[in-house]
C-alpha cells in the first residue's frame, strides 16, 4: 500500500488496453430501493464510459433481472454493480455473485453487508479505536411503534442535542432529520414512524464535511463539500446543483492524516475493490468518521470521479480501472 500522500503512486498504469478481455458486462442498476433514481443515472453514465471504450455492456435493472439473463442463452461474464442501498450494497446481491462464481464489482459479502449498517459499522470502528460520534440505537420496535416519541426523547436526552436521526441502512440523506432543539422533535418522530425500521440518533458534528475516495487499496484526494444550505442534504447531492466541491480539500499533514484514517475505517469494515469513506472534522474533536459508500454515486455530481480528475483520471478510466478489479 503505497503512502496516501504519494499521489503519483494512486494510479498504477492499466493493466488490459483490449475491451474484449471483460467479455459481456452487466451493468446492474435501478433495483427498489429509496436510491433507485440515482442508481439509474449512475448506471446510465458507467454504461455509457464503458461502451465509448469498446466495452460489450448492456444494463440490466435489478437482480431479478439479471438471474433471469444468467438462465438465458446470453449470459454475462462480469458484473459493474452501481445499485445503491437496499440489495445492491447489503450483501445480497454480492453472497449471490459469489454463488455464481460471477466475478463483480466492489466490496463482497462482509464489507457491504457491514458498511451498509451504519450502527455496527460504527461498533466495529469504535472497538478499532477509530473516531466517530456518538451515537444511540433505536431499535425498529421503538422507531416505528406507538413508542416512538418516548423512545426519540429519551436518546436525545442521553446524547445531546444537537444530533441527526437517520436510518442505519439507507443512503444518500434518505430519512434523515436533523434534530438542533426541542422544536425539531416532532418532525424527526414523525420521520421515524414514517420510516419504521432500525435508526440511529448520532451526536451532530460541527465542521466541515469531506469525502475520502479509496480505489484498490489506495486513497485519492479528498473532498470537501460546502453546500449553499446548512446542511449536505439529499436535495444539495443531486437537484439543486449549487454545492461547491473542493479537491483536494486538504493541504499537508491534514490530507495525509484523513487519508490515512480513511483507508483505516474501509480495511476496518471489511470493505474492497472501491468506495468512498465519509468524514467530517469537528471543531473540537477533529476527524469524525460518518460512515461507508460500497457502490458511490456516479453521476454528474458525485465525489469518486471528482477527485480521481484531480489525478488525470477522466470519467472512462475511472470506469475501466474499476472494472479491471473484476479480473
Amino acid at each position: 500500500m503505497s503512502a496516501p500522500g504519494n499521489d503519483a503512486a494512486v494510479f498504477a498504469p492499466l493493466r488490459h488496453s483490449e475491451p474484449a478481455v471483460f467479455g459481456r458486462v452487466a451493468v446492474l442498476l435501478g433495483g427498489d430501493s429509496a436510491e433507485r433514481a440515482v442508481s439509474l443515472k449512475s448506471g446510465a453514465a458507467v454504461l455509457e464510459a464503458l461502451r465509448s471504450r469498446g466495452v460489450d455492456a448492456h444494463a440490466v435493472d435489478g437482480i431479478p433481472a439479471l438471474l433471469a439473463a444468467q438462465r438465458g442463452a446470453v449470459h454475462f461474464d462480469r458484473v459493474f454493480n452501481i445499485l445503491h442501498g437496499g440489495d445492491g450494497e447489503s450483501g445480497v446481491l454480492q453472497g449471490l455473485l459469489t454463488a455464481l462464481r460471477l466475478p463483480f464489482t466492489g466490496s463482497g459479502v462482509l464489507g457491504c453487508a457491514l458498511s451498509l449498517d451504519k450502527v455496527r459499522t460504527k461498533q466495529v470502528w469504535l472497538a478499532e479505536g477509530l473516531p466517530t460520534p456518538r451515537f444511540v440505537r433505536l431499535a425498529p420496535t421503538s422507531a416505528g411503534g406507538a413508542e416512538t416519541g418516548d423512545a426519540i426523547r429519551a436518546a436525545a436526552s442521553e446524547l445531546g442535542l444537537p444530533a441527526f436521526l437517520k436510518p442505519s441502512s439507507e443512503g444518500s440523506s434518505v430519512g434523515v432529520a436533523r434534530i438542533l432543539g426541542d422544536a425539531d422533535l416532532a418532525n424527526a418522530i414523525e420521520v421515524a414512524r414514517a420510516y419504521g425500521g432500525e435508526m440511529l440518533l448520532e451526536q451532530m458534528v460541527r465542521g466541515d464535511e469531506f469525502s475520502v475516495p479509496v480505489i484498490g487499496g489506495k486513497a485519492l484526494p479528498s473532498i470537501r463539500i460546502v453546500p449553499k444550505g446548512e446542511w449536505y442534504d439529499y436535495d444539495a447531492k443531486y437537484i439543486t446543483g449549487d454545492t461547491r466541491y473542493i479537491t483536494p480539500g486538504l493541504e499537508g499533514e491534514d490530507e495525509t492524516t484523513i487519508r490515512q484514517l480513511a483507508l483505516a475505517a474501509f480495511e476496518a469494515a471489511g470493505c474492497s475493490g472501491w468506495g468512498r469513506v465519509d468524514v467530517m472534522r469537528d471543531v473540537e474533536r477533529g476527524f469524525q468518521l460518518i460512515e461507508v459508500n460500497t457502490a458511490p454515486g456516479m453521476t454528474a455530481t458525485s465525489l469518486v470521479p471528482k477527485s480521481a480528475q484531480v489525478l488525470g483520471v477522466g470519467f472512462d478510466e475511472l470506469c475501466w480501472r474499476i472494472l479491471e478489479q473484476t479480473l
